[in-house]
């Protein structure tokens, strides 16, 4: 897996006005985790970019004034209007201790329902995984050229080496769905012999021979005239 360095410094004051003030000046409060003691600093908002706005899961080399450690961003909280990065919460990692990280997805493979007209939807961006540090990948194929109309890979299809997936094993990650339009097309399809049938059988032909029911009630004051003659 890929390493991004991130330089910070400690933070002096902690608090919501320090916090707005380092922000400001381009910084980014942070919190390092898994030690002795939690450790806060800022750093520059440049040095996140490879971190934060990429498909791919990395480790987080930080040097904080000289003192150096391996660590996994374990959080990151946006602002809700703009989406700049208010606050990232890291932790500490060992070699010989097993972690779990969100692992991005990738679709790969032809999958032959896509060839009938069907859609290939990524279910989940991320899988949950526990493994050592040295096992981890920076992201997990998901090999879709098995799948045809209506089907999914799951959570429990998974198998990778070294990997545990920590995710309900029912769940979802990729599936062939019938686009939206197809859809409306089959059901109007299946409803249309429905909606004739209707019309068919309120107006059934009279039986042979038979005659029509204003004719008869045509001939009912001929008869009565007769009488009176």
């Amino acid at each position: 897996m890929k390493t991004v360095e991130i330089i910070g410094y400690r933070r002096a004051n902690l608090g919501k006005n320090d916090s707005q003030k380092i922000r400001e000046e381009g910084q980014v409060p942070c919190v390092l985790y898994g030690g002795d003691s939690q450790v806060h600093f800022y750093a520059p908002v440049i040095l996140f970019r490879d971190l934060v706005y990429t498909n791919e899961a990395h480790f987080v080399h930080i040097n904080i004034e000289g003192e150096e450690c391996q660590a996994i961003m374990q959080e990151v909280q946006f602002h809700p209007v703009s989406e700049i990065i208010l606050h990232v919460d890291f932790l500490r990692i060992s070699e010989s201790r097993k972690i779990k990280m969100l692992i991005p997805t990738r679709l790969v493979g032809q999958a032959p329902g896509v060839e009938k007209g069907g859609l290939l939807v990524r279910k989940r961006a991320a899988l949950k995984v526990l493994a050592l540090p040295k096992d981890m990948p920076d992201h997990i194929d998901i090999d879709c050229s098995s799948l045809d109309f209506h089907h999914a890979i799951k959570v429990g299809d998974m198998n990778v080496a070294n990997l545990e997936f920590l995710d309900p094993k029912a769940a979802a990650i990729a599936a062939v769905e019938v686009p939206r339009a197809a859809k409306m097309v089959e059901e109007a399809a299946a409803a249309a012999p429905a909606e004739g049938a209707a019309p068919a059988a309120a107006g059934t032909a009279p039986a042979a021979g038979a005659a029509p029911a204003d004719a008869k009630k045509a001939e009912a004051p001929k008869k009565e005239e007769k009488g009176k003659k």
